[in-house]
């Protein structure tokens, strides 16, 4: 499966990706406090969501999702099935941000 690297060791930062051949811009953030990660998410210079945290298992931007977001689903998840939480200890570790096929992946895996 393929995935979006987050790169836990720049945060915050932003960086440009291609999903589905459509251009996006990710801005990435971590709030120590509480151990989570949360995406920004802009489209054309238009900011699609703030602060979409990162749950282990469920699709991103499920709830607000509309024409204008990534065609494919992102879904934070463990293949080896270890871990149970997107945490600073587990991102790019055992959990990753995957790329699947929408159809199927709306809301939890």
């Amino acid at each position: 499966m393929e995935y979006i690297e987050i790169e836990k060791e720049l945060v915050p930062y932003r960086f440009d990706i291609s999903i589905a051949d459509e251009p996006f811009t990710f801005e990435v953030h971590y709030n120590p406090d509480h151990d989570f990660f949360t995406i920004d998410l802009s489209r054309d210079g238009e900011v699609l969501a703030y602060g979409e945290k990162l749950v282990y298992g469920q699709t991103m931007f499920w709830d607000i999702y509309d024409h204008r977001f990534p065609k494919l689903a992102l879904v934070p998840f463990d293949e080896s099935e270890s871990s149970t939480a997107v945490t600073w200890e587990t991102l790019g570790v055992s959990v990753f941000l995957y790329v699947v096929d929408r159809e199927g992946a709306d809301g939890e895996l």
